[in-house]
Formats: structure tokens, sequence, C-alpha cells
């Protein structure tokens, strides 16, 4: 165990093309779960928590860790599952996400392990909006499920969709005639809140639940075009999915004479440990953090350059 609480920190820099790194851990039961190692800051013994007044039924308490106090998420109560009870074999996983940082009480961490986007799969069909999952592999010949963290964290403490009056502008959408937006993300949570911001500017917008989806859309729509950008105006993209992650797609667009002139955004939680050399090699255009609308809107505003368009 020690030696996967050591390692954590030094693989959370890691940036690989369209493959990642999985701490597995356990929350009630046997079943195992994986979180991306590049979100997690450390992963320690649980650590005294204290109880605050009228605090969510899902936080366990607070910890104040190297100088930060953390909220702690008992991750199996907060996807449905019965309650952790902390003891000497549970760990806190201290990760960030949407540029805050919380810790997830997990009863047993295992170990990490290294993986192809490829091998990462959406999660069953019959799953339903309800599910908490966002992806499935399988490792030793067991199914592991990767949680829609973004969903759950919004169900605690709902993110804010609304844009500032100074950003709203529906003639943005106008000066686009018929082209469309693209919104690539795993997480329909992540997918919505995007969607949600944007209407104000009056876009039109078509969804893609990963690379690989939104690739096979993107080349079915230039069918007859010249170039993609007569029909898509911009690809907002998620950086973490299965099948085909944000970096390969921005690469496999950016390699393609007729998809490269559509200008991408990487949208994504990974907002802590991001490796800006890696946007530069892949060519994407810009990198947004999740989540601030207004910050989305005026990176979308200058990316579509309204102003030559009409």
């Amino acid at each position: 165990m020690a030696g996967v609480l050591d390692s954590v920190n030094q693989r959370t820099q890691l940036v690989g093309q369209n493959r990642l790194e999985l701490l597995m851990f356990k929350l009630v039961g046997s079943q195992r779960f994986g979180i991306n190692v590049f979100k997690v800051r450390e992963v320690m013994p649980c650590p005294r928590l204290t109880l605050l007044p009228k605090q969510d039924k899902f936080i366990k308490g607070v910890a104040h860790i190297r100088g930060q106090t953390i909220s702690v998420i008992d991750l199996s109560k907060a996807t449905g599952g019965p309650e952790i009870k902390p003891d000497e074999n549970s760990f806190v996983i201290i990760a960030e996400y949407n540029r805050s940082v919380q810790g997830f009480l997990v009863s047993g961490v295992e170990r990490i392990v290294t993986l192809s986007w490829q091998d990462i799969l959406p999660p069953p069909e019959g799953a339903g909006k309800s599910s908490y999952l966002t992806a499935v592999t399988e490792i030793d010949n067991e199914m592991v499920s990767i949680l829609d963290v973004e969903k759950i964290l919004n169900e605690i403490s709902p993110i804010s969709t609304e844009l500032s009056d100074e950003v709203k502008d529906e003639t943005v959408g106008q000066s686009l005639g018929e082209r469309v937006i693209m919104i690539a993300d795993d997480s329909t949570v992540a997918r919505n809140q995007v969607k949600r911001a944007l209407e104000p500017l009056g876009l039109k917008m078509v969804l893609a639940k990963n690379g690989q989806d939104a690739l096979n859309q993107l080349n079915e729509m230039v069918q007859g075009c010249d170039s993609i950008d007569e029909k898509v105006a911009l690809l907002i993209s998620d950086i973490e999915m299965p099948e085909m992650d944000g970096y390969t797609l921005t690469a496999e667009i950016k390699s393609n004479e007729q998809l490269r002139k559509m200008p991408v955004i990487l949208h994504t939680s990974l907002s802590g440990v991001f490796n800006n050399a890696m946007v530069e090699k892949v060519g994407a255009e810009d990198f947004i953090p999740k989540f601030h609308p207004d910050e989305l809107a005026t990176a979308v505003k200058k990316w579509l350059k309204v102003e030559e368009l009409s």
C-alpha cells in the first residue's frame, strides 16, 4: 500500500497520448472503481474528520490537510450505496476537479494500472440517466467502474451555468447561420452545463459522448464539403473520455485537411496539473479549465471571430 501512496504524486505529472493511469479503489463490497491519477493530489489514511453544522448528508466531515480545509465526501453514499464507516482500512483520495479540491472517502485503495483510453468504454446502454458511471473497463477479468465525479459534485453543490448580462449576446449564433458548435464530453452533466451556458449566445449545438463519437460525427458531416468549418464552427472538447481522449481527438482533427481549420477548445477539469505543452503539441487553439460560464463563453466568442463572419 505504501508503494501506491508514494507513487501517486509522481504519476500526476504524466500526460500520455490516448492513455491514462487509473488508481483503483473500493467502496463498500467487492466492486472495484477507478479514478484517473491525473486528478489525484494525494492518497492518505482517513484523517480525523470534523463535523460541520447542517453539512450535506454526503459530506462525512472536513479535514485540515496541508494548510487547507477540505470537505470529505462519502463516495459510496453519494452514489446510492451504503455509508462508509471510517476505520484503519479506509482512505481519503484528495483530488482536484473544476478548480476546487475535494476529499473522497473510500474503504480501500488497491494499485495503479496503466491503460489505453481505447480500453475504456462508455457505460452499458441500460445503465440509464440516473447512473453514476461515466465509463467502464476490464482489469484482471473483472469490470472496473469509473464514476462520473462531475455529476456527484454537481448534486452536492450545483454549478451555476448563468452568463452575466455583459457576456450574453444572441447575435453570435445569428452570425453563424446554419453552422453549429460541437460539444464533446463523456459526462452528461458536463455536456448539459456547457450547452446551457452557451444558449444565451443563440448557438446551435450538437453533442458527442466521447472523442471517437465526435470524430465519427465530424467525418460524416464533412462529406461533400471542402472543409468542416462550412458546417461546424467550433469544437469544445473534454480531455478525459473513453475510447478516444481529447488530446488524440485534437491531433486527429489537426492532421486531417478537411477538419483542421475548425478551432478546438479543450475544456477540462484537469485544472491543477495541466500540461500546457501538450495542448501546443496537439494543436488545440485554447484551454479553459472547468467551469466558469463567462470565461467559456468569452473564449467561444473569441475563436468564432464573429465580427469577421457578420
